[in-house]
């Protein structure tokens, strides 16, 4: 009923306005993009107009490209930089001309998921604080016109597109990932989602090349040192990772420059094995058995490894010139705080960590 609801309200907001604005985060294109949306606007016969919001976080290219191929008009900005409105009114003002003839104002409604920033846009446009904003899914309320020029005119209006179903609603933040209780469906398709929009980013993120989305995520579990007793990947935990990861922007379909900088290998595959079957939860007995082989990598590659064990996190890195930059490279990946740590190495130098 709700979702009925949702959509008579965005039906008559399509009915009002003369011009449809859809905001799309340029971070999730496909995933914040609605087909269901843009058939009711062409139907209707109205300009449609697709605004990337938050094109800062994205590259240049990868942006123009995906504008290139778009069978929609598609203008890139950046609200909160106020980047690129000078050319989103310029767009408003050319698909609003052929109207004028018949209209004495144009009404311009944005319409999007909760939370692309469509409140910061319209605020941007005004040039002051015309309307509200907060991180709150709904939270433009009532209805009002601002005016952009003489003939110009802004629909203000609760434009949400409703979130269909339950795993959409979970990547796109909207349900904890930490409470969910079959996480694996919805993490799989987020990964689906990642393949079709910027493969790369698994890649980037995890150094995994595979393509099947069940096996990326077995490997990131892998990866992460998710295993269950038997030696199996626990998927679950693994897609409450993944999707805890998504959720709060750590793990985005673009590295930031600083996640680029700190580029590693993932490593010590079999001394994390050897650590979970002894049992070794003291950094220095780990160093003591290992010492000697993890010592073998010391170079200037930074590699890391890490495995859930007994309820806390056993982390190894190496390739750092500090101690302290390669403990606070682990407590970053793990998004943990280490309780005991050692560190070994001459010129380079790694550490051992226990972290919870």
């Amino acid at each position: 009923m709700k979702q009925r609801k949702a959509w008579k309200v965005v039906r008559e907001v399509i009915d009002e306005a003369d011009v449809i604005v859809e905001v799309v985060d340029a971070r999730d294109p496909i995933g914040t993009r609605n087909r269901k949306l843009e058939k009711l606007v062409q139907e209707e016969g109205k300009p449609l107009l697709i605004v990337m919001n938050k094109a800062d976080l994205v590259p240049k290219e990868w942006a123009e490209e995906y504008k290139r191929k778009s069978e929609i008009p598609v203008v890139f900005i950046s609200a909160r930089e106020r980047k690129g409105t000078g050319i989103l009114r310029r767009e408003l003002k050319k698909l609003a001309k052929p109207l004028l003839d018949e209209k004495e104002k144009v009404k311009v409604a944005l319409i999007g998921y909760p939370n692309v920033g469509k409140s910061t846009i319209i605020n941007t446009l005004k040039g002051k604080r015309a309307v509200g904003t907060a991180p709150i899914p709904g939270y433009t309320k009532g209805k009002q016109l601002i005016r952009l020029s003489k003939k110009l005119w802004l629909l203000d209006s609760p434009g949400v597109v409703p979130i269909d179903d339950f795993d959409e609603l979970v990547i796109k933040g909207g349900f904890p990932a930490d409470k969910i209780e079959e996480p694996v469906k919805p993490a799989l398709k987020l990964i689906s989602r990642i393949l079709e929009t910027r493969r790369e980013a698994i890649t980037e993120k995890f150094g995994i090349e595979a393509e099947n989305e069940e096996e990326i995520l077995r490997q990131i579990g892998e990866k992460r040192g998710l295993i269950k007793a038997g030696g199996e990947v626990d998927l679950e935990e693994t897609a409450r990772w993944l999707l805890r990861e998504w959720q709060t922007g750590r793990f985005t379909l673009f590295a930031s420059e600083e996640e680029k900088s700190r580029d590693f290998v993932w490593d010590f595959k079999d001394v994390l094995e050897g650590v979970e079957k002894d049992l070794l939860l003291d950094p220095r007995r780990i160093l003591w058995k290992y010492g000697d082989q993890l010592k073998e990598k010391l170079d200037n590659q930074k590699r890391a490894g890490v495995r859930e064990i007994e309820g806390v996190t056993v982390g190894i890195a190496t390739g750092f010139k500090k101690c302290d930059s390669a403990l606070k490279f682990l407590e970053e990946l793990t998004g943990k705080s280490a309780i005991a740590s050692e560190c070994f190495g001459k010129k380079w130098k790694g550490v051992v960590a226990i972290l919870e």
